[in-house]
């Protein structure tokens, strides 16, 4: 059986540490394929091989310190629907409030001077409180991941203050041990941490805003049109195919459907990014979130809200956020390993200060007042080896941020997908964001991609006896009714304008580059359309009108259809493409950002040259008359990484070789299936737009990865002393708990900037 992708919320990650754990205990369950868990959506994307099961997988992750469950793919658009609506005040505020409460405290502490709050019992039970209520998640989450041999942020913030309470209960309980209390202490790095967690969930929020606002595009309820006209109000959800529906004026539609009576304009901006209306009329095939902007439409329901268009976009972007670019996988693998050296550095700077530190630099404690039994700042405070020695390992403790290093990738990746889906541009992940980035050679298909992919029939030369031009449309089309080749369209509409008949078709099949075969009704022998000389090839005899006549159109930019009957060349049907209206400009602006560029066409050189002037190319980057080999072939001749921009069926072997494979949103369900890349609507120019995005997200995650780890080869020593025998500047715990939270929510906030339109 094939594996099963499975999509698994998960809860208590804090950090790249604990990624790195959660990864490690996935991969080591039996039947998992891959997985890949992402810290800023708290989920996990699995590959699992029956008969494995994801109960199996969540009691093996909630036994590590992570419960979990799994997420209804089909429920997913109704989740985002309502992730704003069922959050109170108090579960978005909590957090702010109980770590503002702390901090209060904590300062009222230390301004204290005498009276009932200069009591270090009542400091002790303040700890104590703080601790087992708003702390207690903290430390439980960090001893399991200790026991576990997983250490990740908890582990490092429940060492630093559950070390400072534990020295400050021993020095109130003993006080001939002479240390000093630091019971605010704890009570002040919980605050400042609560805080950081608070502002930092808030800027993540944001960056998975772009999925929730293309949630609210499908609207909760529809009209439904019932047998005598009247219409009635339902929930989206109880709607199902065959259903017929009506949508007014100023409405969205809420599942897709294909029109049965009325015609109007749509903005599908939301989707695509075409900013035009597109004009539609009975028949035509609408996807849900579309907004209908003049005259009601009547439609009949094609798939249920799950399965629409839309909840397909958004399931696209939460996959390609699932999976991870490169450098995330070397910063998440760094950020498992960095707890354990941050707790060998804070018990090296622990022994050090203890046992040499005051020896080698008896300056350090000069100056500081004793008190054994009154509260010091575990700042500012230490006059013995031991306290200075204990401040500086929690300092080390709570400044470590290995949460830069989690988020530092998917908080640019969450973005950037985000905005790219509303620009109509659906990533498959974060490889492909990566790859993207380093595009150097662009190759395009020219019919569909180039061209609008809607060719118009413009001459016919009749050859065979007793068959007139409709004649051999009829014959044409029909050979053509079965497949989703641009140039079938054409003739499948010019048939349709004469009003002819289609013939029925038995055994057609598509010959990739050459055209198609089958068997019609009426006639003997089997039928082929497409290049003459393909048709040559299978014996059949081409007179010199026959190619006099190719040559002609195609000098003028046609392309030219060849229709056999057996061996008997019934007749040559001439088609023209009309250049998308912004091709130039697309080609024009990615030759600015210094990419090489060619055009790969299974067409005739007179199409392909023609279309070449009109875009300003050379001879030597055009290529005409390739079969998809062909393509590979050239793909391979360029230089990398290399995009193929195609929407064909001949185009998929190039698009699923290409380092990056660019579907245009008309191409066939192969060519968008083999691309790393789709572009939705009719704009060429998202191309461009794509890969320029690519390039900015990669800028912001060496930006993030560059600050996570420049501030903690920065902050580690400091908070370590290196600077304190000779400058006197101690990093005290407070503050560095303090640049702890900050330093997470830099990288978040700068991720956030790739929402600024460029």
């Amino acid at each position: 059986m094939a594996p099963e992708a499975l999509l698994l919320d998960i809860e208590g990650m804090k950090c790249g540490g604990c990624v790195s754990a959660v990864e490690k205990r996935l991969r080591a369950q039996p039947g998992v394929q891959e997985a890949s868990v992402n810290l800023l959506s708290r989920s996990a994307w699995v590959e699992l091989e029956p008969p494995a099961t994801a109960e199996s997988l969540l009691e093996s992750l909630a036994a590590l310190g992570f419960p979990g469950h799994l997420r209804d793919p089909d429920g997913e658009l109704e989740r985002l629907q309502q992730a704003r609506q069922q959050q109170s005040w108090w579960s978005c505020w909590r957090q702010l409030v109980v770590a503002l409460v702390l901090l209060l405290i904590s300062s009222a502490g230390h301004l204290s001077s005498g009276g009932v709050l200069a009591d270090m019992r009542l400091h002790a039970l303040v700890a104590t409180v703080a601790l087992a209520g708003p702390g207690r998640p903290i430390l439980v989450r960090g001893w399991k991941g200790l026991a576990q041999g997983v250490p990740g942020m908890d582990s490092l913030v429940g060492l630093g203050v559950g070390t400072a309470y534990l020295a400050s209960m021993v020095a109130l309980i003993w006080p001939s041990v002479g240390w000093s209390c630091f019971f605010n202490e704890p009570v002040m790095l919980l605050g400042f941490v609560l805080l950081g967690r608070f502002l930092e969930a808030r800027a993540r929020r944001r960056t998975g805003a772009a999925l929730e606002e293309l949630a609210q595009l499908q609207p909760e309820t529809a009209l439904l049109l019932l047998g005598d006209g009247s219409t009635r109000s339902i929930r989206v959800g109880g709607l199902r195919p065959g259903d017929h529906l009506r949508v007014l004026p100023g409405d969205r539609l809420p599942v897709d459907g294909v029109v049965i009576d009325g015609s109007s304009s749509l903005d599908e901006s939301s989707l695509t990014g075409e900013p035009l209306p597109r004009s539609v009329a009975s028949g035509d095939e609408l996807a849900a979130g579309s907004l209908n902007l003049q005259a009601p439409l009547d439609l009949k329901v094609l798939r249920p809200g799950s399965e629409s268009a839309l909840a397909r976009v958004i399931a696209l972007v939460e996959q390609a956020q699932a999976r991870k670019a490169p450098v995330q996988a070397m910063a998440d693998r760094w950020a498992g390993r960095f707890t354990w050296i941050v707790m060998a550095l804070a018990l090296a700077t622990f022994l050090f200060w203890w046992l040499l530190g005051s020896d080698l630099f008896p300056q350090v404690l000069d100056g500081m007042a004793h008190g054994p039994g009154h509260h010091r700042s575990l700042g500012s405070g230490a006059e013995t080896p031991f306290a200075l020695a204990l401040q500086l390992a929690i300092a080390v403790l709570v400044v470590a941020c290995p949460c830069a290093l989690g988020l530092a990738t998917p908080t640019a990746i969450s973005v950037a997908t985000g905005r790219a889906a509303h620009l109509g541009l659906l990533f498959r992940g974060g490889d492909v964001l990566e790859v993207a980035a380093s595009v150097r050679t662009v190759l395009l298909d020219k019919t569909g991609t180039l061209t609008r992919g809607r060719p118009l029939l413009e001459d016919q030369l009749v050859i065979a006896d007793g068959l007139d031009a409709s004649g051999l449309l009829q014959l044409a089309a029909s050979l053509e009714q079965t497949t989703r080749h641009p140039l079938a369209w054409a003739l499948l509409q010019a048939a349709e304008g004469q009003g002819l008949s289609l013939l029925s078709s038995s055994s057609s099949t598509t010959q990739a580059g050459d055209g198609v075969e089958g068997q019609l009704d009426s006639q003997q022998q089997l039928c082929r359309l497409g290049r003459l000389a393909w048709l040559e090839h299978h014996g059949v005899h081409v007179p010199a009108e026959a190619s006099s006549w190719q040559q002609q159109q195609e000098q003028g930019g046609a392309t030219v259809l060849a229709l056999a009957h057996g061996q008997e060349l019934l007749g040559l049907l001439a088609v023209r493409d009309a250049m998308r209206p912004d091709a130039a400009e697309a080609l024009a602006q990615l030759r600015r950002d210094g990419l090489a560029l060619a055009v790969l066409s299974g067409d005739r050189e007179g199409p392909v040259r023609q279309l070449g002037q009109q875009l300003s190319l050379q001879t030597d980057q055009l290529a005409w008359g390739l079969r998809p080999e062909h393509k590979l072939q050239r793909l391979h001749q360029a230089p990398g990484p290399v995009a193929m921009v195609g929407d064909g069926l001949n185009d998929a072997p190039a698009l699923a070789a290409a380092d990056l494979g660019i579907a245009v949103g008309t191409g066939t369900q192969i060519a968008q299936d083999s691309a790393d890349l789709v572009v939705l609507g009719e704009r060429l120019m998202a191309v461009p737009q794509a890969l320029a995005l690519a390039r900015s997200a990669q800028a912001k995650i060496r930006q993030n990865l560059s600050w996570a780890f420049g501030y903690n080869l920065l902050v580690l020593p400091l908070a370590a002393g290196v600077l304190l025998p000779g400058f006197g500047l101690l990093l005290t715990p407070p503050l560095a708990a303090l640049l702890m939270a900050l330093s997470s929510i830099t990288v978040v906030a700068n991720a956030l900037l790739l929402r600024a339109p460029a």
